[in-house]
């Protein structure tokens, strides 16, 4: 009978002793792995105003949930990426001196039109579509 007891009661601690265990690392597990959410499609963004951006640079603009670069090249032309470099996921920048479009990562350099000149990217940087309306720059995904 004695036996019997103890065991009742270990098995009644060891239970409470793994359910507090299990309380403790369910919420750190859904924390770390969150839920797959979909993300709102963006398919155009403003850049700005024509007048915030001289000839020969560049700025970075959120285009969803990642960012893009925009940049003018000439008074009237107008260029815009992906900012995100096909290495590793680095945000790229555009460098003024070079003319290129530069990811401070590695080091890897893109030209104006998107396309590897050196460095480890593998790939070029997807472009964007740029139209000047009015006064504003607006970017836009391309069909």
């Amino acid at each position: 009978m004695e036996q019997e007891r103890r065991s009742v009661i270990r098995w009644l601690l060891g239970g409470g002793f793994a359910a507090s265990i299990a309380s403790f690392l369910y919420p750190a597990i859904k924390f770390i792995n969150p839920p797959d959410m979909p993300e709102a499609s963006v398919n155009e963004v403003s850049g700005g105003k024509t007048q915030d951006l001289k000839p020969n640079t560049g700025k970075i603009v959120k285009f969803g949930s990642k960012p893009a670069l925009l940049v003018r090249i000439g008074e009237t032309e107008w260029r815009a990426f992906s900012a995100v470099c096909t290495h590793l996921n680095c945000t790229v920048q555009y460098n003024d001196a070079r003319r290129q479009i530069w990811c401070a990562c590695h080091n890897g350099f893109y030209d104006l039109n998107g396309k590897v000149v050196s460095g480890p990217p593998p790939a070029p940087l997807e472009e964007y579509a740029v139209k000047v309306r009015g006064e504003q720059v607006v970017i836009s995904k391309r069909t």
